[in-house]
């Protein structure tokens, strides 16, 4: 297949880009500066400026652009961005496609499971309701701006977890175990929905030819607390593991991001698994495993027999 890609130099896009060129595949890279290689092709999402005909010369787009949520504090200006980056984006493509004599027959567009907001006791599938909350709002406009693609384009809206590795969200909780300083957010155990980030990059490419349409939800097919992954993050690193934080204060100092890392989303991919997608990680202890590999403190270390304490 012949695919573009937007986002292509991101957390996700770097990784996706190589696994789609070692399976064969032609990737034509958007960039928002000059070109400086032949598979670059340089946009203006922000201006909703992408170079006429480029969707009549190929057989699928996947999107991936936006502003990134793993940096914090999200302040004002950053939650606009987060917002305009996505929608400008997306709608930039699909108004392309729709202009196109020949629009790409398949449409992969990022979302996330941020759209079902807080659900604590509930199991989230792609049948369930939306929820509430800021990134539930960003995430409905983001797929309802994915779903103008014209008639006959298989648009899949990727609902996409926390990513394990090295660059994602989770990367600030390896940070603060390194640190010594890991302990519950919250209570510690609300779901966190997560998949690493090779599973990521396989669930996409095997929505290139599954048939499956609308959202998808990219998680692993094993749920996890909060407190169990930051547990696999210290047992693995040789690390305590802290009281924790009052939730009060996790709250004031997270503001809107606590939707990502305090609410409580029981996720399961079951369009995924259905479709035939088979996991490299199930776990949440073989996905930091995985993380860490190679990159672990010795065993002597001081803290080694407090953590194990």
């Amino acid at each position: 297949m012949r695919i573009l890609v937007s986002g292509a130099s991101g957390f996700i896009g770097s990784d996706l880009g190589h696994s789609l060129t070692s399976h064969g595949h032609e990737v034509l890279r958007l960039v928002r500066r000059a070109p400086t290689r032949s598979d670059e092709v340089e946009w203006h999402p922000e201006k909703g400026v992408i170079p006429g005909g480029i969707m009549d010369d190929v057989d699928a787009v996947i999107n991936l652009s936006g502003a990134s949520l793993a940096r914090l504090p999200w302040t004002p200006k950053w939650k606009r961005e987060i917002f305009t980056s996505r929608i400008r984006a997306t709608h930039t493509l699909t108004d392309a496609m729709r202009t196109a004599s020949k629009p790409p027959s398949i449409f992969l567009s990022g979302s996330a499971v941020g759209i079902y907001g807080d659900r604590p006791g509930d199991v989230l599938t792609e049948s369930s309701v939306r929820g509430h909350g800021y990134l539930a709002d960003v995430v409905d406009a983001w797929e309802k701006a994915a779903r103008r693609a014209p008639d006959g384009v298989r648009v899949v809206t990727m609902r996409t977890g926390l990513v394990v590795g090295q660059g994602g969200v989770l990367s600030l909780v390896e940070l603060q175990s390194r640190l010594g300083l890991a302990g519950p957010l919250g209570s510690g155990k609300q779901h966190w929905p997560w998949i690493t980030l090779p599973d990521e990059v396989g669930a996409i490419r095997h929505l290139l030819t599954a048939d499956v349409s609308g959202p998808v939800n990219l998680v692993a097919p094993v749920a996890a607390s909060a407190e169990r992954i930051m547990r696999a993050f210290t047992t693995a690193l040789h690390r305590p593991y802290l009281v924790p934080a009052p939730k009060k204060l996790v709250e004031l100092a997270l503001q809107d991001a606590r939707d990502l890392l305090l609410a409580d989303q029981e996720v399961v991919p079951q369009k995924l698994v259905a479709s035939g997608y088979r996991f490299q990680h199930e776990t949440a202890e073989q996905a930091i495993d995985w993380m860490l590999s190679g990159r672990r403190p010795q065993r002597d270390r001081p803290e080694t027999r407090h953590a194990r304490a």
